[in-house]
């Protein structure tokens, strides 16, 4: 393998986000998030898991820190856990507070920089039933979260991201129902949109009136999207829509000060302009100091059905996300596929790097996730070989220098994701971490990615694999 060395500076790091590696989820007063809530729902989550124990990085942050130390990391994009900070969304707890004080410090006295997610999905539930991301009210008690947390870390802090792909929120779990809070209701899921951006406007103000100097951003999950077959009209046309709900509806607004005019009429039957209020598109496109990209797949798009039913093995009756488009497909085009099913495509990643490099106004980018979840156990030899997240990583990696060859203003890589953790809906039966967890007992083990991971970080390069 070619060696192909990345810029000076460039940032190396690992992510995870609060409710999936956490657990202690009713320590030091915390209360319920939306998704503590959604685990309880009868076959909402494989298996019936829920955010215990995850893999108890409450418990063991000087363990975890380690690690990173170990593999070379420069930065640690977490998340923080707004009903552990501000239970219920009510008054700031301090206990909570100083949780993320100690994991900031133990991160700097380890000379690893701490880039924090304000939003990676675990809204309090008491504001969830006060109608959530569907009401306006939420987007401002959101801002009054975010000076919360900026005040108690911002002295140590510098690098901030509002949302983590506020698409997730919308449409996972306002239109499909397969995220928290798991309602299927199009029109709270276009409200969802506009308040989720509204909400990042209002916190990126805010965050600066405590911090002058703050580096703020958004994370966004941004997939190429093509018809199946270019010469039906149909397949085209719900090309143009998937790209208008999962691209531009996040795009336009906060990078150019409005919303598209074609999703804005395809989403008419569900009243989502009647959200949008005079000022509301200056305070969303507030300037930012960088943009957050998450990438997994590419969507390749067909009206034709795929005759797959929601109902499968147990699980509870689920929607579209695609708001208006009911019937779709994904074909397959035959490309080897992750344990998520996910096709591996990692030229998809120079293609959205490039594409927000031509048509939208310039920002420092970086790739905040990505990465793979593969079926990894322990070997009778105590390691973990998992030669096909090492590839997905080393493919996408080249994939992200070719953009950076082709002239993109490309800074820093966080792997997705640190730990094995609950994933979501899928509970513990997905793996994306280059770390393996027990999650009986909580031994780490790095993964040969992991160790490769490392050499990379170290020599600011892509290395060989050394028979890993």
């Amino acid at each position: 393998m070619d060696q192909i060395s990345f810029p000076d500076g460039f940032v190396w790091g690992a992510a995870t986000a609060a409710f999936q590696v956490e657990g202690s989820t009713t320590a030091d007063g915390r209360t319920d998030s939306i998704w503590d809530a959604f685990c309880r729902l009868p076959g909402a989550i494989v298996g019936g898991h829920t955010g215990e124990p995850a893999a108890d990085h409450y418990n063991r942050v000087e363990q975890d820190v380690k690690l990173m130390v170990d593999l070379g990391l420069q930065a640690y994009r977490f998340s923080i856990a707004w009903p552990r900070v501000r239970p219920d969304g009510g008054a700031a707890n301090q206990a909570g507070l100083d949780f993320y004080g100690r994991l900031v410090d133990t991160l700097l006295a380890n000379g690893i920089k701490p880039w924090v997610t304000l939003y990676h999905w675990d809204l309090p539930q008491a504001l969830e039933d006060k109608g959530g991301w569907a009401e306006r009210d939420t987007a401002y008690r959101f801002a009054d979260y975010a000076t919360t947390v900026v005040e108690s870390l911002g002295d140590r802090v510098t690098s901030w991201t509002t949302l983590n792909e506020p698409w997730c929120s919308s449409f996972l779990g306002y239109a499909a129902g397969v995220h928290a809070p798991g309602r299927r209701e199009p029109e709270a899921a276009v409200a969802a949109v506009h308040h989720l951006l509204l909400g990042h406007g209002l916190a990126t103000s805010a965050i600066r009136a405590v911090q002058s100097d703050a580096e703020v951003g958004i994370t966004l999950n941004l997939y190429p999207v093509f018809p199946a077959d270019p010469e039906s009209a149909a397949d085209v046309d719900a090309a143009r829509r998937l790209d208008g709900m999962q691209n531009r509806m996040f795009l336009d607004p906060v990078l150019r000060g409005e919303y598209p005019a074609d999703v804005v009429e395809d989403f008419t039957p569900y009243k989502f302009i009647e959200n949008v209020r005079d000022g509301d598109l200056e305070i969303i496109s507030t300037p930012l100091d960088m943009l957050g990209v998450n990438y997994y797949s590419e969507h390749n798009v067909s009206t034709v059905s795929d005759g797959l039913v929601p109902l499968r093995n147990g699980r509870r009756q689920s929607g579209s996300p695609w708001v208006g488009l009911d019937q779709l497909s994904f074909p397959t085009r035959n490309l080897p596929r992750t344990d998520m099913d996910w096709e591996v495509q990692p030229d998809g990643l120079t293609k959205v790097l490039r594409r927000l490099h031509d048509e939208y106004p310039r920002l420092p980018l970086y790739i905040t996730e990505n990465g793979a979840a593969y079926p990894d156990a322990v070997n009778g030899d105590g390691g973990v070989h998992d030669p096909d997240r090492l590839g997905f990583i080393e493919s996408h990696l080249r994939a992200a220098h070719n953009a950076i060859a082709a002239g993109v203003d490309l800074r820093g890589y966080f792997c997705w994701s640190l730990l094995d953790n609950f994933e979501w809906a899928e509970g513990y039966a997905k793996r994306f971490g280059i770390v393996h967890v027990d999650y009986d007992t909580q031994v780490r083990t790095p993964k040969a990615s992991a160790r490769w991971y490392a050499k990379v970080t170290r020599e600011n390069a892509l290395v060989a694999t050394g028979g890993l």
